[in-house]
């Protein structure tokens, strides 16, 4: 098994239409869906193949109430959720939901100092705990935290879950992080138009301009894309129809690249330098 401390072990889609997020999901992603329902609380599992991806369920009433909107949650695995929930609260974040016996396991919910979300997940249950590897079609393969101060919130989840820098840096405005000897993402010091800090998955899929054909005939919308980045991996942001925030990342056919003019952008992805280009539409089209 692998081990699943302060790695993310599981996704969770909290929205306002758990019908119309199945039919998106499953068109722009294709996955399947299993009904994983209690008498208490309607549940809806996302699989790629055999494996599950994530959960799926209605955002509470008291959350709406208190204005939360649709939103994708990470779930870290961590060995005693206890003292990792007191360890949250003394290093200046907030707990939201105390630890809690659920349908996935025992969780907690919190902000950190700078009111980015993420939950807490004491044992996944078999058949959520994600692979070790990063590149399985259909799953999540970078998270990205959009910070206020990456700086200071990278020392807080160090101090938290006991991530590392990784070697190497695109710049002084992005670090990558690593837990147990693999990266795992990033942490940027947000763009001054995105209002509050927030956690970014990338799902990976095949094509990007496929995928993002699908986004946007199912109801959701391209917010930024499709991006080049190192590696020759191309990203678009998108939003799904209940308005969650989710990216993509896959290949572009050569020909497509060709078919299409290149922008240059000056402070890139985050603000870090990279040989990337934005892609805009194609001369003449609307």
């Amino acid at each position: 098994m692998v081990e699943h401390h302060g790695r993310f072990v599981w996704y969770e889609l909290m929205t306002t239409d758990v019908a119309a997020a199945k039919a998106f999901y499953g068109t722009v992603m294709g996955w399947d869906v299993q009904d994983a329902s209690k008498p208490e609380l309607a549940y809806t599992l996302f699989r790629a193949g055999a494996a599950s991806v994530g959960g799926c369920m209605d955002l509470p009433e008291a959350a709406r109430k208190m204005g939360a909107t649709p939103r994708w949650m990470g779930y870290v695995g961590v060995d005693d959720l206890d003292a990792t929930a007191d360890r949250i609260k003394r290093l200046g974040g907030a707990v939201y939901v105390p630890p809690t016996d659920t349908n996935i396991g025992r969780i907690a919910v919190f902000a950190d100092p700078q009111m980015a979300n993420l939950a807490l997940l004491k044992q996944p249950k078999p058949g959520q705990q994600q692979p070790a590897a990063l590149d399985q079609p259909g799953h999540v393969g970078w998270h990205e935290l959009l910070a206020a101060d990456w700086k200071r919130a990278f020392t807080f989840y160090r101090e938290l879950f006991g991530w590392q820098k990784a070697d190497v840096s695109a710049s002084g405005n992005y670090q990558l992080f690593v837990a147990g000897g693999q990266t795992l993402g990033s942490m940027y010091t947000k763009r001054a138009f995105e209002a509050v800090p927030f956690w970014l998955f990338y799902f990976n899929i095949g094509d990007i301009d496929a995928a993002a054909e699908r986004v946007k005939s199912g109801g959701g919308q391209i917010m930024e894309g499709p991006l080049e980045m190192p590696g020759e991996s191309w990203i678009v942001r998108c939003t799904d129809p209940q308005g969650a925030v989710f990216a993509l990342q896959g290949t572009r056919s050569l020909d497509h690249i060709k078919r299409e003019p290149q922008v240059g952008w000056s402070t890139a992805w985050g603000g870090f330098s990279s040989k990337g280009r934005l892609v805009g539409k194609p001369r003449g089209s609307a």
